[in-house]
């Protein structure tokens, strides 16, 4: 998932004394295993639906903390349950757990140099959206929580999610696969959190929006049919390209010419086109790919509504024929306005006031939204970035860098929202 926003605030240190319970010292001795973890887990990236060794380390951990888990969850997913000493509700945390094809291109000592398969080509493999942070904050929570039992009035349920950036083709994965395979059943979970790290957010911020906070995002495959000829006689043939080239510039206006973008954001993007084989030939067909993101349910039936009127008008008006396939990709990342209001004061308390920032929507998008769909939910953005960065590098890019100082705030985060929503009457 790709973040662009940033913000520049100086890191504070706030003391929980006096509120809840105090486990700082908690938060100060499991800090150097949340670094040494997430060391050790991006220097070994997996990708989506494939991350049996970092299944394997999560498993582990969380059964030598006595929790009872579930392997296997969505294939590599893992599920960890712990019942705290008195009875009450049930909260889930979620941590996702897959890398990325990108090639690491910085000088780390526990820099990537993992090789895999992507769509048929050899690629590197990175954590170039901190998903090992997530997975290794989890692992800490996880251990803090399984120490202070007495302190919990419910259950937990950790959540170690695999392929969030989308299972392979032809695989089901991620999120919807969880909630399919009923992740959030037995028990029936009755909220549900989770954080995002975010390498242009300054360390020790925490960064939120009630309501729909990240996009829906949707695939879309434009197929152009014409008719071949001889690059020197257009006349005699249906050019698939030019159909595409109107195509695209269409399709632009329904963003800037019939959506008001005063309510929220949408987009439409070709990422690829592909047609034809060589200079002098006017192709037969031409296909295109590309992903619509909007923040609105309206607004996205309306623009797939008229994306596929678009493209078979434009393709008719110029002798072709033109097809608009348009899937689902992760639904809009919705945060419960009432949960975020119960639970705002923790994160104030945790961060400090002036460190919590409400934050605008974004066009990024999570599939923590399916968990969303289900359950009450609050996802919110943790900063990354070492205060001062004059240049910092974003998500999904060979750059991406995050300072190992921003986990323990995560932790804490994790572990009061925890506590505090058992807590509550």
């Amino acid at each position: 998932m790709k973040l662009l926003f940033s913000i520049g605030l100086c890191m504070l240190t706030i003391s929980l004394s006096g509120q809840g319970p105090n486990l700082e010292k908690d938060y100060e001795k499991i800090e150097s295993k949340v670094v040494e973890w997430r060391h050790d887990i991006h220097q070994n990236p997996e990708l989506g639906n494939r991350e049996f060794k970092t299944a394997e380390k999560i498993a582990k951990h969380l059964a030598a903390l006595g929790i009872d888990i579930q392997t296997g969850v969505a294939h590599t997913g893992v599920v960890g349950v712990l019942k705290g000493d008195r009875p009450g509700k049930v909260v889930a945390l979620r941590a996702d757990i897959d890398a990325l094809p990108v090639t690491e291109r910085n000088d780390l000592p526990f820099k990537s140099t993992v090789t895999s398969e992507f769509l048929g080509e050899k690629v590197g493999v990175m954590h170039a959206c901190g998903h090992d942070t997530h997975t290794a904050i989890l692992m800490g929570v996880a251990e803090i929580l399984s120490n202070n039992k007495d302190k919990i009035n419910g259950t937990v349920k950790f959540i170690f999610q695999p392929a969030e950036e989308g299972p392979p083709p032809g695989e089901e994965g991620g999120a919807l696969l969880m909630v399919k395979e009923g992740v959030l059943k037995n028990p029936d979970v009755d909220a549900i959190f989770g954080l995002h790290i975010n390498s242009q957010t300054p360390v020790g911020t925490i960064r939120y929006k009630s309501g729909g906070a990240l996009a829906a995002a949707q695939s879309f495959t434009i197929k152009v049919n014409g008719k071949q000829s001889h690059g020197s006689q257009p006349w005699a043939g249906v050019d698939p390209i030019l159909i595409s080239a109107k195509i695209i510039d269409g399709l632009q206006t329904i963003i800037s010419r019939e959506t008001e973008l005063t309510n929220e954001a949408a987009v439409i993007t070709v990422g690829k086109i592909k047609s034809g084989v060589r200079f002098n030939i006017i192709p037969e067909s031409a296909e295109m790919i590309g992903t619509i993101r909007t923040l609105d349910y309206d607004m996205k039936d309306k623009l797939n509504k008229r994306m596929v009127e678009m493209v078979e008008t434009i393709a008719k008006a110029y002798g072709g024929t033109a097809t608009c396939e348009i899937k689902d990709a992760t639904d809009i990342t919705y945060n419960d306005p009432a949960l975020v209001s119960q639970m705002l004061p923790t994160l104030q308390r945790v961060a400090g006031n002036d460190n919590v920032i409400t934050a605008k929507a974004i066009t990024g998008a999570e599939d923590f939204s399916y968990f969303q769909r289900e359950v009450p939910g609050f996802f919110f953005f943790l900063g990354g970035m070492t205060p001062g960065t004059t240049e910092s590098f974003p998500h999904h890019t060979p750059d991406f860098l995050i300072d190992d100082a921003g986990m323990q705030l995560g932790v804490k985060a994790m572990t009061e929202l925890t506590l505090d929503y058992l807590s509550a009457k």
